[in-house]
């Protein structure tokens, strides 16, 4: 055995051979149901077999989930995934609901070290507070409805210059410094896009209806309400949301149009057109940091290795493993993930590279969640792993800032460098909008569930402006402008998650602040925050970090201000 073997926890309570069919599980959730709790031990014992269960389970529909993703146009890889979703998932939920009342009833839950379990605690009233057993069928429908998204997309491809290309790497040629070749990649994505649009609309349509009816089922007036519970946001509000935007829309936005008048400048254009905004204005070809899949695997291991060798080491076993398929490729679904595997200790990165700066981001941003995963591998309950998403993106986000200073790994010279680090800080600023337009956009969708695709287009057009509209010049493309919001795959997959990128990104901020001003203090807070998982408050897991749970408006301008200066001082 090589150090770079992955050593499971071995199952105490579950047989190691488990085949998940159901005729094999429900005998292990009797045996917990019915299973006599005489003392505080044996309630802790219960919940660490009832623990080992869930892990393995977890880990099964994961394993489902990416293999499907990989080649979503392989039908029994599909069927495999909907097996899961339809025929064992809606038979636990009841149970589980059960196994969370003998919990919550019994007599020596009081006895329990309540600094160690009560974020577990806290969320187990509240799953029982939400359950309802009519829901679990249109959970079921949920999760196969929301899986054709990935179908849908996963088809998309486009032909340039005679060649085919899927959409992440057809949008290299938006880098272009030639404007016509940008133009002509950017209206042959859009008109690709717009071949599925009806499509896309009528699926969504689908979704909100069948949202809509959990949320009702579950005693809210609407489906936003029913997330903000059932998303475990104890520490703040809808109205929350709708303040942060606004102090994004005062501070950020400004400071992006300033950006975008000297982009024009330096372009020498009249208008900036949507297929303006990813040339460099330097007049050079787009930055190239690795030829290849392979290579940026390789090159991120090196770079993890400089900002700490345990770091480099974790995306070594990764590589070791195989747990990695990183390059863009036809009947792959779109985008990026980490996605934890809850027994295996490790986690597995899928994303589309297409050897482009935003793919080696993608990869520090997923690696950052990778850390991550290994960090809380060894936590007592695999419940203490599901960190809420503000903790997860902090972990990815800052990931992104801390790496910068070991990015000449994938640059040989200083002006590229330079040049990447100026490209990833206009970003950072640039995803607070985008963020607070998906945001409200599903405040609105949630809020007026009656709607209809048209009016679904004017509210999103509406908020897509009030944000920036991407400071770009819209006029003459209307079609296009208001179907941008397709191609966000977190609103047809994982409602209401994307706030969370935004309130990281500011952590992240104060994060990569902390760490330029003292690399190892800020580290090591860095890392003891992951290390907690989800067994402390979120306010207590920033604190770790060594920074405030905080999206005011004057601490939006602060640290805004400071990405700002960055920017001025690499010139």
């Amino acid at each position: 055995m090589n150090d770079l073997t992955i050593n499971k926890k071995p199952r105490t309570y579950i047989p190691k051979d488990l085949k998940m069919e159901w005729d094999n599980l429900s005998p292990i959730l009797d045996e917990l149901l019915k299973r006599e709790i005489n003392n505080v031990e044996e309630l802790e014992k219960w919940l660490k077999d009832k623990s080992e269960l869930e892990a393995a389970l977890e880990e099964d529909f994961a394993w489902r989930y990416i293999k499907m993703s990989c080649d979503t146009a392989n039908e029994g890889l599909v069927k495999d995934f909907q097996y899961f979703a339809t025929e064992i998932e809606p038979k636990i939920s009841p149970l589980a609901n059960e196994l969370n009342k003998k919990f919550s009833e019994s007599p020596f839950i009081d006895e329990l070290d309540q600094a160690k379990y009560f974020v577990y605690i806290r969320a187990i009233k509240k799953a029982l507070e939400l359950y309802r057993e009519e829901n679990i069928e249109l959970f079921t429908q949920l999760q196969v409805t929301q899986q054709k998204y990935q179908g849908i997309t996963g088809s998309m491809s486009v032909e340039i210059n005679g060649q085919e290309y899927t959409l992440e790497q057809a949008s290299n040629f938006l880098k272009d410094t030639d404007r016509s070749v940008r133009q002509n990649a950017w209206e042959t994505i859009q008109k690709r896009r717009l071949v599925a649009k009806d499509e896309l609309n009528i699926l969504f349509d689908e979704l909100i209806v069948l949202r809509h009816k959990v949320a009702q089922n579950a005693g809210f007036e609407n489906y936003r309400d029913y997330m903000f519970q059932a998303l475990g946001r104890f520490d703040y509000t809808p109205k929350d949301c709708y303040d942060f935007a606004t102090a994004i829309e005062k501070e950020v936005v400004p400071l992006l149009k300033e950006q975008a008048e000297k982009r024009k400048e330096a372009l020498g254009l009249d208008a900036l057109k949507p297929w303006d905004m990813e040339v460099s204005t330097s007049g050079k070809a787009a930055l190239k940091p690795f030829n290849n899949g392979q290579e940026l695997v390789d090159k991120s291991i090196v770079c993890f290795n400089a900002i700490d060798p345990s770091l480099g080491k974790k995306l070594e076993i990764m590589k070791a493993n195989n747990l990695f398929d990183v390059e863009s490729r036809m009947g792959k679904a779109p985008g990026g993930y980490n996605y934890p595997l809850a027994e295996t200790g490790a986690p597995f990165i899928f994303m589309n590279s297409a050897n482009s700066l935003r793919d080696l981001t993608t990869m520090v941003h997923e690696g950052g969640h990778a850390i991550h995963t290994f960090l809380t591998a060894n936590l007592e309950l695999n419940d203490f792993k599901h960190c809420p998403s503000e903790v997860a993106e902090l972990a990815s986000m800052s990931m992104e800032l801390i790496s910068m200073d070991n990015w000449d790994v994938y640059f040989d010279n200083e002006e590229d460098l330079i040049r990447a680090k100026k490209e990833q800080l206009a970003d950072v600023l640039k995803t607070l909008p985008w963020v607070a337009v998906i945001d409200q956009f599903q405040h609105w969708i949630y809020t007026n569930p009656e709607h209809n695709a048209a009016d679904r287009e004017l509210a999103f057009k509406q908020i897509y402006e009030r944000f920036g509209a991407g400071f770009a010049d819209w006029n003459g493309l209307e079609q296009r402008f208001g179907n941008v919001w397709q191609k966000q795959l977190h609103l047809f997959e994982v409602p209401f998650y994307y706030i969370e990128y935004a309130i990281a990104q500011l952590g992240a901020i104060a994060v990569w602040k902390n760490y330029k001003e003292n690399p190892e203090k800020a580290l090591q807070q860095y890392l003891d925050a992951l290390a907690l998982g989800y067994t402390k408050p979120m306010n207590e897991i920033y604190e770790t970090a060594g920074i405030k749970f905080d999206f005011s408006a004057s601490y939006i301008k602060e640290l805004a201000d400071f990405v700002k200066d960055e920017l001025n001082k690499l010139g």
